[in-house]
């Protein structure tokens, strides 16, 4: 009611479009909503006072996107190359995804885990049976449907922490890495070595050692037969930095988890479900060094809150009615919309297309890059999970700033990087209109 009285009483200005001109080699900036603007009122009056403080953000206020655009409340254009962080694969507004939560929610949208229902089943078996199909995941038999990420990463330790102490009470021990994140929640938020997340709210679970992604002596340092439960790794790091692991290194932390009999976790909340080119990042790896568990989440709504975890039968195997559960999970709006999406990121033409786009993307990149020696340290990533590293004299935030004033909404990742992450469908057009942005926001830094 706020929001209608506020909005009923303010007259919008005509749409903005922030775009500069491909040709115009000194854009004109406009800079975030002013404090006495609609926008500047509407975070004041209304949303500062009664919400939760969580990130910092700046004085912009997101109405509606289509595509792979976003327009604000000011009615001004951006090109979006953050897919809300890796999550809407398919673009706003996806014109199936709207019919599919349309009929879903003319049918069932919710009839708790006491029940099963139809989407849910199909979703399940969909997810196994394409990605074995797609070299995948080889061992896949069970699916857990859940509500996003971190609740996908807590039921993938609490599972894992199950199979270890059917074999022994000591080991429940945990491997995580540097670098890593994996969700604030508690368990999630413990595997998360980053003194920023943790420290607020320590102490945190125990048992939680900390390795080198990079060097595979510190987990033969850290890992025991007889305490370690499970191995937790992001194959590419999206928000410590966009880090791509050694392919070398996965398939010698494969070995050492065999050895020991201990469950190897692989987050794939932001690389997998097509955005390396593949279905999933451990596509690349050969079967013996694929994972236990595999853990999803942002892209297989495409906005739609859901998550899941993929795991083997030898979990399974261990856990028993009431270990787990969820009220939210499985429900049949988002089962719905995750089976469409599947569908979509598992299909060979779609794949290559992204292929194709990441290729688009790599080039304008490494011309940036090619102009900018003094500013540009290199490019990281895979697919369309690409970094742009910045050396220490730039500031990544100010990019980020300057890219958004001219119409382009990017976010940073650990370690000075620039991180692009948009729909998986996007135009040819936007790829090039948010290049030419990015272009400028550097030579500008």
């Amino acid at each position: 009611m706020l929001r209608a009285t506020f909005l009923r009483n303010k007259k919008l200005p005509i749409r903005v479009k922030l775009t500069p001109s491909l040709h115009i080699r000194h854009a004109s900036s406009i800079s975030d909503a002013s404090a006495d603007s609609v926008t500047g009122k509407y975070v004041e009056d209304i949303i500062k006072p009664y919400t939760v403080t969580t990130y910092a953000r700046p004085n912009l206020v997101l109405t509606k996107g289509k595509g792979s655009y976003m327009y604000d409340l000011e009615d001004r254009e951006y090109v979006d190359f953050t897919a809300g962080i890796a999550v809407t694969c398919l673009g706003h507004s996806n014109e199936e995804v709207t019919k599919i939560i349309a009929n879903q929610a003319l049918t069932l949208m919710h009839c708790s885990n006491l029940y099963y229902n139809l989407p849910a089943g199909d979703l399940a078996n969909k997810l196994i049976v394409k990605t074995i199909d797609a070299g995948g995941m080889a061992d896949a038999q069970r699916v857990f449907l859940c509500s996003s990420g971190t609740e996908a990463n807590e039921a993938a330790l609490k599972f894992a922490r199950k199979y270890g102490k059917s074999i022994s009470e000591e080991k429940t021990e945990i491997i995580a890495f540097q670098n890593a994140f994996h969700g604030r929640t508690m368990g999630a938020l413990s595997v998360t070595a980053n003194p920023k997340y943790q420290q607020p709210f320590a102490p945190l679970i125990p048992g939680v050692h900390t390795a080198d992604p990079s060097d595979i002596k510190s987990v033969e340092k850290l890992i025991s037969k007889e305490k370690t439960c499970a191995v937790i790794i992001e194959p590419i790091q999206g928000e410590g930095g966009v880090n791509s692991v050694d392919l070398e290194f996965l398939k010698q932390l494969k070995e050492l988890c065999a050895k020991n009999d201990v469950v190897l976790i692989f987050d794939e909340i932001q690389c997998g479900l097509g955005r390396t080119g593949q279905l999933w990042a451990h596509c690349a790896l050969p079967k013996e060094a694929h994972p236990d568990i595999v853990t999803m989440a942002k892209a297989l709504g495409n906005g739609f809150p859901i998550g899941a975890v993929m795991i083997s039968e030898k979990i399974e195997s261990k856990l028993q009615v009431g270990d787990h559960g969820t009220t939210y999970g499985g429900n049949p709006l988002g089962a719905s919309i995750g089976s469409y999406v599947v569908d979509q990121v598992s299909d060979a033409d779609f794949l290559a297309n992204v292929k194709a786009s990441s290729d688009k993307f790599v080039d304008a990149l490494s011309k940036i890059a090619e102009e900018n020696p003094d500013k540009v340290v290199g490019i990281k990533g895979r697919g369309l999970l690409l970094g742009l590293q910045l050396k220490s004299s730039v500031d990544a935030t100010a990019v980020v700033n300057k890219c958004r004033s001219y119409g382009l909404l990017v976010i940073t990742a650990g370690g000075n990087v620039i991180r692009l992450v948009p729909a998986l469908n996007i135009p040819n057009e936007a790829i090039s209109k948010g290049m030419d942005i990015l272009a400028q926001a550097i030579k500008e830094a």
